[in-house]
Parts: C-alpha cells; sequence; structure tokens
C-alpha cells in the first residue's frame, strides 16, 4: 500500500498536475487568441520560461529580478486581461454545470420535454431563411446548445414559438418591431427576439462585415452557441461556429451543417 502511495505522489499526481497546467494554459491561450491580448498573454508566458530556466541554472540576480516582475505581475495580469477574464468567467456562469434549469431539462424531471420539442425542426427552419435569402432580409439566429444564453435573453423581448416560416418572416418583416437584433432558438422554439448581443473585439474580423456578424462571431466566442446570419445586401448566408464565419450560397449546405451540428 505504501508502495503504491510513493508511486502515486512520486509519478502520477505530477503528471496529472502537468496534464492540467498544459489544458489551463491552451484555454487561456484560445480564450485571447485573436485579440491584442495575446502579445501581451505570450509576453508574460516568455518571462515565466525564462524566470524558470534562470531559476534552474542558478542565476541569482536575473531570477530575482523576474521573480519580483512576475509577483508584481499578477495583478497587472487581472488589469489587462480583466475583459477576457469576465469573458471566462460569464462562460462558466452560463454553462449548465450552474444552470439547473437545463440540467432538469437534460433528465426531463421536472419538465416535461417531447422529443420533438426538444430538437429543432431543422427543414422548417431551412425554408425560413430560404425566403428570406430570397427576398434579401436581413436576420440574425442564435441557436443555443449546451450553454445556457439567458444572460442575454434578458437583453430583448422573451417569446415561446415553435418554428416556422410565417412567424420568423413576420419576426424579421422590416416594419416589424421585432426585427432589429437577434433571435435565439432553443430546441424548436423561439424563445427570444430583439437580443442585444456582445459584439467580438477580434481585431482580425472583415472589415466590410456589419454588426450582425460582427454579433454572431461575439456570441460563438462567449458560447457554444450557433449562428445563422443573413446579409440585408445581398442575402448572403453565413454559418457561425466557435467565432469561426464560414459563407456559402445554397441552403442545402446550411441544412447538412445543421444536421451535423444538431445531432
Amino acid at each position: 500500500m505504501e508502495d503504491i502511495l510513493n508511486i502515486a505522489q512520486n509519478y502520477l499526481i505530477p503528471t496529472i498536475d502537468l496534464i492540467l497546467f498544459a489544458i489551463m494554459l491552451y484555454y487561456a491561450y484560445k480564450l485571447v487568441k485573436g485579440t491584442a491580448a495575446i502579445n501581451i498573454f505570450l509576453g508574460f508566458v516568455i518571462i515565466y520560461i525564462i524566470w524558470s530556466i534562470t531559476e534552474f541554472v542558478n542565476m541569482p540576480i536575473l531570477s530575482n529580478i523576474l521573480g519580483g516582475f512576475i509577483s508584481v505581475g499578477l495583478i497587472a495580469l487581472i488589469v489587462v486581461f480583466q475583459q477576457e477574464i469576465r469573458k471566462f468567467l460569464l462562460l462558466l456562469g452560463s454553462s449548465n454545470i450552474t444552470n439547473n434549469k437545463n440540467i432538469l431539462k437534460k433528465f426531463n424531471l421536472f419538465f416535461k420535454i417531447s422529443k420533438e420539442q426538444a430538437k429543432m425542426d431543422i427543414d422548417e427552419f431551412v425554408s425560413s431563411c430560404e425566403i428570406l435569402k430570397k427576398n434579401k432580409t436581413g436576420a440574425l439566429f442564435i441557436i443555443e446548445r449546451s450553454n445556457s444564453l439567458d444572460f442575454v435573453r434578458s437583453t430583448g423581448d422573451q417569446l415561446n414559438c415553435v418554428i416556422s416560416a410565417p412567424i420568423i418572416e413576420s419576426i424579421f418583416f422590416k416594419n416589424s418591431p421585432l426585427h432589429d437584433g437577434a433571435v435565439i432558438i432553443e430546441g424548436n422554439y423561439i424563445t427570444g427576439s430583439r437580443i442585444i448581443l456582445p459584439v467580438s473585439e477580434n481585431e482580425n474580423i472583415n472589415a466590410r462585415l456589419g454588426l450582425r456578424h460582427r454579433a454572431a462571431i461575439g456570441i460563438t466566442e462567449k458560447t457554444d452557441a450557433i449562428a445563422v446570419v443573413i446579409s440585408e445586401e445581398n442575402g448572403k448566408l453565413s454559418f457561425v461556429k466557435n467565432g469561426e464565419l464560414k459563407n456559402f450560397k445554397t441552403v442545402d449546405t446550411l441544412k447538412s451543417m445543421l444536421e451535423k451540428q444538431l445531432d
């Protein structure tokens, strides 16, 4: 028993510690990737690596200087990365881990949700997009998945409508009071309209993209939601996931992508 504890202490725990550190570093990099903070983040990582080397080869003067910088740098990190830290906490707080309602829905304990209600009617949704595309009607759809979108749903009007082409057309009709902003789709229901979304601050985004596309990129950077955008200028369809935007000409491609992501 003592030998097993020694092996765990000497090999297993350090290995787990290293793996968890690598995962944390990866997600920290993913969080700031594409933003202005990425260069600062890499700078701190380089300084930490140099400090570790000076500690290992016993260079006390340089080690003390860099060690002092790192200890003060923790406060600087909070100041510099306050926006990224806020995004991370927002994502954590809106996940299913802290959203009991979504957990209960998942296990169907207190919410009697049929398979038809929980599963999106992709054919009806795609049909709606095709009509909007032909009419060059600008639209922005946010399809909720694991992460709760309650933190943005409260910015608009809460609805409870089954997905249908006439309802979607009426929402995005130019003179409709509901057309401005995004629509949130949960399962086979439209649960929000006129939603105000956080706009992406990624400096690498094409300057030609408007607020709809930037909002779609912004919400998919912070959550695992999927966004579908229809351009008002040319009727072009865009599919956005994890902050990455893909354009395509036909609704058939949209249908296949949705089927793949929502299966």
